[in-house]
């Protein structure tokens, strides 16, 4: 009983469309480029963050600070304005006696500093002098007798210089006061540290006694603490970065490493593929370049070994007609009988058209995979194609023949494929069939949907009336320098020899570089008995599909 042999592999237009939908569903194309750009982004926006959130608390600081100081300096301004504090009709002054006693410490914080300037801007009372605490800085320690005392010049002028500045800014600060408008900044002291100053008039009625400024000079340590808050942020986002790199050398640069060693053990010879499991395993693009390499170095690897199978055989199927040669030419010379001679050369000569054909097929078929991957596939209608073939047979078909005869599909018969290579495959399953053909003989070629498989939707059937074929060469018959001719006198009036074996093998290699299939099988009779051959070919309509949707 015969049974079908399924030559196909899997359909690439297919696999490229999944492919393509895996990639789609990962973040921005890409899983591992993904997780990159999120730990990079969380980085930089945990810094961002920290520094809005600083001049955040840096801006509010100051508007506090300022508001509290105005409180107290317009509170310590009204009592100032009072007539206890103050002495002289019609022109008031501040009184000299009373005034201190609201500067002390009672009234004026620590770390903050109150200056009382009179109405010509004249400095009348700091709050520094009448402290009962000494501020500053604490004294260095004592110098060692006999020590070198250090240069301090530079310093000196560095400190004269601040003072100068910060003087010039207050005295600006007291002037625009005095014009009665009130004055709340950021400003440099005497000593270099930056303090929230507010400068307030003081008015007895209508006129203006002079000018209360209060200090808060606690603004720089608050910042150095609101600076250290800022740290742990710094840290994490280090750390966020320094796990990014470490992800970036751990999950591409080491395998890629990796991958490019393996590649370098195919190139030295010391490997036919390249093989890493763990990283096959992956689902991120590190682990489709790993299966893409495996993939192509396999492929490389069965071409390298079908290369020399071919080599092989064609050295084996060239040594036959080559060794018939030398025999034919060393007997020529032995023998006397003319009939003799004759049928030597006659043996010579076909020896010689074989070896001809012989050399023709297999430098085709060494030519076929450059064809089929520089020709560009479009869309081939195959009632047209296969109609020009049979045409062909129909016009130079000679007496005792086999004929060919077309029935053409209905619907849609477009494949996406390349004309030259189809055409071929055409040629040599109709060539075939012929040879096989008795005499006066029929060769029916039909297009029919198989509607059982979508994905191989249009099927060729190329049938004759024939021996057909042993049960056990169903597969093999597909095999290169495969032929199962008698010597001699063979089927539809062809010379043993005619054939060199490589037509069903192209017929196979080319129809699965077109993503479809070839199968052989034999045509029962109504008895039972084989009626002729059948080679069907079903090629695929994703593809045409494909390019429909695009």
């Amino acid at each position: 009983m015969a049974s079908d042999t399924d030559t196909a592999k899997a359909d690439p237009a297919r696999e490229g469309e999944e492919a393509t939908t895996r990639r789609l569903k990962r973040f921005g194309g890409s899983r591992l480029g993904g997780l990159i750009l999120v730990l990079n982004l969380l980085s930089l926006l945990i810094l961002f963050g920290g520094a809005l959130l600083l001049n955040e608390w840096r801006r509010g600081l100051v508007e506090a600070r300022e508001e509290t100081l105005i409180a107290q300096a317009e509170l310590l301004a009204n009592v100032l304005a009072d007539k206890e504090y103050t002495v002289g009709e019609p022109i008031p002054q501040f009184n000299i006696e009373k005034t201190p006693g609201l500067l002390r410490d009672i009234f004026i914080p620590e770390g903050q500093r109150a200056r009382l300037y009179d109405a010509d801007g004249l400095l009348f009372l700091d709050s520094y002098t009448v402290t009962e605490n000494i501020p500053g800085a604490p004294l260095p320690p004592a110098r060692p007798a006999g020590s070198r005392a250090p240069d301090t010049r530079k310093t000196e002028e560095r400190n004269a210089a601040t003072v100068r500045k910060a003087e010039a800014a207050l005295i600006a600060e007291v002037e625009r006061a005095l014009r009665g408008e009130p004055q709340a900044e950021v400003r440099v002291s005497e000593t270099g540290d930056r303090v929230v100053s507010v400068s307030i008039p003081v008015r007895h009625v209508q006129k203006i006694l002079g000018v209360l400024t209060l200090e808060a000079g606690d603004v720089d340590e608050i910042l150095d603490n609101q600076r250290r808050a800022l740290t742990p942020f710094a840290l994490v986002a280090l750390a966020v970065n320094l796990l990014a790199s470490l992800l970036l050398h751990l999950f591409v640069a080491r395998p890629v490493m990796r991958l490019s060693a393996a590649a370098d053990e195919v190139k030295q010879g010391r490997a036919r593929a390249i093989s890493l499991p763990d990283l096959e395993g992956r689902k991120d693009e590190i682990g489709d370049l790993a299966r893409s390499l495996e993939s192509m170095t396999e492929t490389l690897s069965d071409r390298m070994d079908a290369i020399e199978a071919f080599a092989a055989d064609v050295s084996h199927e060239i040594k036959n007609p080559l060794t018939s040669i030398r025999s034919a030419l060393e007997t020529l010379d032995l023998v006397k009988d003319q009939s003799q001679r004759d049928r030597l050369t006659a043996l010579l000569q076909a020896d010689v058209k074989r070896l001809d054909r012989l050399i023709t097929d297999i430098s085709n078929a060494s030519r076929l995979d450059a064809e089929l991957s520089r020709d560009r596939p479009r869309p081939i209608d195959l009632n047209v194609l296969i109609g020009d073939i049979v045409g062909i047979y129909e016009t130079t078909a000679k007496p005792g023949e086999a004929t060919v005869r077309l029935t053409p599909g209905t619907g849609d018969t477009r494949v996406l494929g390349r004309d030259g290579p189809l055409g071929q495959v055409f040629r040599n399953l109709i060539d075939n069939a012929r040879s096989f053909s008795p005499a006066g003989g029929e060769v029916r070629v039909e297009l029919h949907r198989n509607e059982a498989d979508p994905t191989r939707a249009l099927s060729v059937t190329v049938d004759d009336d024939g021996p057909g074929i042993p049960s056990d060469n169903l597969e093999t018959v597909f095999e290169r320098f495969y032929t199962s001719r008698p010597r001699g006198q063979g089927m539809g009036g062809t010379v043993f020899g005619a054939n060199s074996g490589l037509g069903l093998s192209i017929v196979r290699q080319i129809v699965e570089a077109h993503g479809g299939r070839v199968i052989a099988e034999n045509r029962a009779s109504p008895d039972g008995s084989v009626a002729g051959a059948r080679f069907r070919v079903d090629l695929p309509t994703t593809h045409l599909a494909v390019i429909r949707r695009g």
